[in-house]
């Protein structure tokens, strides 16, 4: 009863909003997940590349949107960024972004498709390579809608932009395809909407949240320095383990006592290495940090703060400034996303026309953080939306409803979506998405 009242509910939109009814119908009817995709999925999966090394994944994509009927594809965009135009008359302009780089992961998933690859990382180590964060996924999504667009051209009009974008999980992506001219050299966007798969949701649902959806995201490195010497006489050295725990300590007090308890924020120190034995004190300790945070100035004031008691601390234990502590701010950042909540309420509207309300959930923010933001912090202003893709087999959700398993986050070697439900989802969610924003 419930299709039968959407249905005709679509079918007198069409006074007023043109195909929206027909593209929905199509929508339904073609988003299938066929031996194509499947092959594609595993694909990815198979054979995946670390950040600023995705040759081979940008130019199967690259080919994967030609054949889907982009008309323009252009390949190194940024790196090894892919853009493909399908052009179809006037209208919007959408951009659709998929991410394509996988993580130094050694896969544990058991699948018959998983990935065996190892690589060389940038400081010489051998790694595993997997897409433990659903890029492969993304992909694949991306490609099933650029097809199903492709096939039903008769129910649109105006210009969708298929994007793949390199180095999201080192964060630079996004800028890097930004920088080399996205909104210069192709359409500006009237809006921009991507997808990412959850490790908490079932698949085949969805997942959404309006405003703040994921954090500014920065990484600090703290160097603490010293005057070493022999541990039977501390009297004469200036202790830097000492002084790194005094840090860390003092560094507890920004979130519980310097910002406000109404303004999310995260300091964690998560590496500290310092001393080479027991009976040394040594000249220095190493400290890595993750801070997050939404609003701008939350993320400035984490960094004052930081740099402020490393200085004190440092004085207090009586080192000349040439030894007070070095504080780096690391480029690998991300700014928080911010779901348009226009846009979002127009998603939200698609997503209960085409899929059982049990299916659709409105979500907190999480702490997590995404480059995609990037494409909504320029001078140009477009809004950007990113919802979340449910990923877990329907098996291991049972098990974990009942308290029989916990299952694992993104990022983990274990993390394998059901592929099927994962991607038909993705493609059917976000060729409506399109079709909608595109009817405007």
């Amino acid at each position: 009863m419930r299709y039968l009242i959407v249905g005709l509910c679509l079918i007198m939109a069409t006074v007023s909003h043109g195909q929206i009814a027909t593209r929905y119908i199509n929508v339904q009817s073609g988003a299938q997940y066929d031996d194509h995709l499947e092959d594609l999925y595993k694909h990815f999966h198979a054979n995946p590349e670390l950040s600023f090394y995705e040759k081979e994944t940008a130019k199967r994509l690259a080919e994967e949107l030609r054949l889907a009927g982009c008309d323009e594809v252009t390949t190194d965009l940024g790196g090894h960024g892919v853009v493909g135009i399908m052009r179809n008359g006037e209208g919007k302009t959408i951009m659709v972004r998929a991410d394509i780089d996988a993580l130094p992961v050694v896969e544990e998933t058991g699948v018959p498709y998983a990935s065996t690859v190892t690589t060389t990382n940038e400081a010489g180590a051998e790694v595993g390579a997997m897409h433990a964060c659903g890029h492969d996924v993304h992909m694949t999504s991306l490609v099933g809608t650029a097809r199903l667009l492709g096939q039903t051209r008769n129910d649109w009009s105006g210009t969708v932009i298929f994007i793949g974008q390199p180095a999201e999980e080192r964060a630079g992506g996004a800028n890097a395809m930004l920088e080399d001219g996205l909104y210069e050299k192709f359409p500006l966007p009237d809006y921009v909407v991507a997808l990412h798969t959850s490790a908490s949701l079932p698949a085949g649902h969805i997942g959404y949240t309006s405003g703040y959806a994921m954090a500014n995201v920065n990484m600090v490195n703290i160097l603490v320095k010293g005057q070493g010497g022999h541990g039977a006489y501390p009297h004469t050295t200036k202790d830097p383990v000492v002084l790194a725990a005094r840090i860390v300590l003092a560094l507890q007090t920004i979130v519980a006592r310097e910002i406000s308890p109404l303004e999310p924020a995260v300091v964690t120190v998560g590496s500290i290495h310092g001393g080479t034995k027991g009976n040394i004190i040594g000249n220095e300790v190493k400290l890595e940090l993750t801070l997050r945070s939404y609003a701008d100035d939350v993320r400035a004031a984490l960094i004052e703060k930081i740099a402020r008691i490393c200085k004190g601390e440092a004085i207090a234990a009586g080192l000349p400034e040439e030894l007070w502590p070095v504080v780096d701010v690391l480029k690998e950042e991300t700014p928080s996303l911010y779901n348009d909540p226009e846009l979002t309420a127009k998603a939200s509207e698609v997503f209960y026309n085409v899929f059982d309300d049990f299916r659709i959930h409105e979500l907190p923010p999480v702490m997590g953080g995404e480059d995609f933001a990037r494409y909504g912090r320029t001078e140009h202003d477009i809004p950007v939306f990113l919802f979340w893709l449910g990923a877990v087999p329907h098996a291991n959700w049972e098990k974990f409803e009942a308290g029989e398993m916990e299952l694992p986050s993104l990022h983990s070697s274990k993390f394998a979506p059901e592929p099927k439900p994962t991607v038909t989802t993705g493609v059917r969610a976000m060729t409506s998405l399109v079709n909608r924003l595109l009817a405007e």
